[in-house]
């Protein structure tokens, strides 16, 4: 399944650099406002040992590895909802994402042009989101002009309900409530699905530091962040771009080696990777065998039909039964003769949620 994760901040927090370490593509990171006019997109590869195992153990002809898009999108300025900058460019960009990740400059350098003169990630992160909260203002605004005229006159169900929903929206954007932090049933995002409300979609902040910061943990700027994001059950990622972006070339075990001599224990691109894949709700299942190891990404809770269907669309139709080993099992078992043997490859129906790590055959008939 295609999922994208918007990359977006003001200009010249380290977003481009940030695409480049993450996608290892070299795109125009340059010191001034609207480097990036056009969005770029890079597709990711989630690291996973799980799969590592499954390649040594089977030998495929093929690895496909899970993955999704990030998005750099072009930087926002204070006024965009209004025009200003890239205006509706930016916002037409990011609505079509499935999540945002935010970058705050979390770092001085007095070589790099600061947008609002001097580094304030609060303020950053407000100018931000006061935008994008003033972009779904207006278009609330303006579907409610229209659809409580048509509720009033022909008292549908359908438009009541939707009016009730907006008025909801409308009153708690006017509070610089974003969208994300209300409560809706599963029907209600269903009617509001086609608006794209960008402070709909989940968050997650990248507190971009400078090298000292990376390997401490923390600065003061991204314990603020921090703070902030606490108040709104947003996650943060502390990482330093510049960093990620020149070990981006480097070969896996070089990469390690350097950050174990500076002092970071795990990567930020994995850490980031990591939490934008479970910001989304997503998880692994693999599909196994000599001719091919794949990981393929799926939202929790889907049940195997379902799950069967990203495969193909005949498997999903056809659905007869789930041929079903848990990863742990495997790898406790050594093999998939010895899963068989000790009663852990199981046979699962329709009404079977797929788990994070479970290795599926399908059986079908169309």
């Amino acid at each position: 399944m295609s999922l994208q994760a918007g990359i977006v901040g003001l200009p010249n927090v380290g977003k481009s650099t940030l695409f480049n370490a993450i996608t290892k593509k070299h795109i125009l990171a340059a010191n001034y406002p609207f480097a990036t006019i056009e969005p770029n997109v890079g597709v990711v590869t989630v690291p996973d040992t799980r799969l590592d195992y499954l390649v040594n153990l089977y030998h495929p002809k093929s690895i496909v590895p899970t993955t999704f898009e990030f998005i750099d999108i072009a930087g926002l300025v204070s006024g965009a909802s209004e025009g200003e900058g890239l205006g509706n460019k930016f916002l037409s960009h990011i609505r079509e994402v499935d999540a945002i990740v935010e970058v705050v400059r979390c770092f001085d350098d007095a070589n790099i042009t600061h947008v609002e003169g001097a580094t304030d990630p609060i303020r950053d992160v407000e100018i931000i989101n006061t935008e994008l909260i003033l972009a779904d203002l207006e278009i609330a605004t303006n579907r409610l002009g229209k659809i409580e005229k048509k509720a009033e006159t022909t008292k549908e169900k359908e438009a009541i309900k939707e009016v009730n929903i907006l008025k909801k929206i409308k009153e708690s954007l006017e509070k610089s409530i974003p969208i994300r932090l209300l409560d809706f049933t599963e029907d209600d995002l269903l009617l509001i699905k086609n608006f794209n409300f960008i402070t709909a979609k989940k968050i997650i902040y990248v507190a971009n530091v400078d090298e000292i910061a990376a390997s401490i943990g923390d600065n003061d700027y991204s314990l603020k962040l921090k703070e902030y994001a606490e108040k709104e059950n947003a996650g943060v990622v502390v990482m330093c771009a510049k960093l990620e972006s020149d070990l981006a070339d480097y070969q896996d075990e070089e990469r390690a080696n350097f950050l174990k001599e500076v002092g970071i224990t795990n990567s930020g691109l994995d850490k980031l990777i990591f939490a934008t894949y479970d910001l989304l709700g997503l998880a692994t299942f693999f599909t196994a065998g000599a001719d091919e190891c794949r990981a393929w990404t799926f939202k929790r809770g889907m049940k195997a039909p379902s799950c069967a269907g990203i495969i193909h669309s005949d498997f999903e139709k056809g659905f007869i039964k789930a041929e079903v080993m848990s990863f742990t099992d495997l790898e406790n078992a050594g093999s998939e003769l010895r899963v068989k043997e000790c009663g852990r490859l199981r046979l699962e129906g329709k009404d079977y949620e797929v788990q994070d790590g479970d290795i599926v055959y399908f059986r079908f008939n169309v």
